[in-house]
């Protein structure tokens, strides 16, 4: 099987959209205007890839990657990975290897230092991301934030 790691293109939303679906099955599908909104507005963004996998003629997998500009590390920037997803009949198939692969060659391309990503907490994950190289080196923390609330902090 020949697997193929390139940039995601419109034509692609509703396979993203499939894969998605298996990452956070819980989450309500956004209707067609919403995705096409939200595609225009990511793929207008300077620094932002989302590569897809393909093998066999069908998207299979996806990793979402940012390149975030800093003023630190000699200006060095930082590659931002997430929503990696590989469909669930496709895995253990050297498909989230080769959208790491793309992800680190994605990241050396523009000059980062380094390529940072948040885990699940499985343990099946973490032996993924440290089978590509990955090393579990800092703690990560999250807090969500609530739909509709509001900061007039930054207004």
């Amino acid at each position: 099987m020949k697997i193929t790691v390139r940039s995601a293109v419109e034509t692609d939303l509703p396979s993203l959209l499939t894969l998605y679906s298996e990452l956070n099955p819980d989450d309500a599908p956004l209707s067609q205007e919403s995705a096409d909104a939200i595609w225009a507005s990511i793929s207008r963004q300077q620094g932002r890839t989302v590569l897809v996998a393909e093998a066999d003629g069908a998207v299979v997998g996806t990793a979402d990657c940012v390149v975030l500009p800093n003023l630190t590390r000699g200006g060095r920037a930082i590659l931002f990975v997430e929503n990696v997803v590989v469909a669930g009949s496709r895995q253990r198939q050297g498909i989230g290897q080769q959208l790491m692969e793309a992800a680190m060659h994605l990241g050396a391309s523009a000059g980062c230092y380094k390529v940072q990503l948040l885990a699940a907490d499985d343990e099946y994950v973490h032996t993924f991301y440290e089978s590509c190289g990955f090393k579990p080196l800092a703690q990560g923390f999250r807090r969500y934030i609530e739909q509709g609330q509001r900061s007039s902090v930054l207004a």
